[in-house]
C-alpha cells in the first residue's frame, strides 16, 4: 500500500512550509538541496521537519495539505506541539467567539 505524507517544515527564517509527498526523506533532502531557485524554501534553507501525518489516500492527503496551508501560524504551532486545546481555540470563528485570550 502506498503512503503519502502531509508535512510541515520550519525554515531558517522561522516561517513554515506545508506540503505533500510520497517520500518524506527524499522531499526533505530536496528542500535542503535547493534545486529550484523559484521555490519558497530555496532562500530559507536549511529546513527542518517539524510535523507530518501519514495517509493511504492521496486525495485525502491533498485535502488536508490545503487545509493546513490555510491555517494561521498559531494554529500550525498548536498542531506541531500537539496542543489540542489551543488547536480547538484557534479553530473557532473569531466573528462568532471573539479573539482568543491566551
Amino acid at each position: 500500500m502506498k503512503q503519502y505524507y502531509v508535512y510541515i517544515i520550519k525554515c531558517s527564517d522561522s516561517s513554515y512550509y506545508t506540503g505533500v509527498t510520497n517520500s518524506i526523506e527524499r522531499r526533505l533532502y530536496e528542500h535542503n538541496l535547493g534545486r529550484d531557485k523559484r521555490a519558497y524554501t530555496f532562500s530559507k534553507r536549511p529546513v527542518e521537519l517539524v510535523w507530518f501525518e501519514i495517509f493511504s489516500d492521496i486525495n485525502e492527503a491533498i485535502i488536508i495539505e490545503k487545509k493546513v496551508k490555510g491555517w494561521s501560524r498559531k494554529k500550525k504551532e498548536a498542531l506541531i506541539n500537539e496542543d489540542w486545546d489551543k488547536l480547538i481555540l484557534f479553530s473557532k470563528n473569531y466573528t462568532e467567539y471573539g479573539k482568543p485570550k491566551i
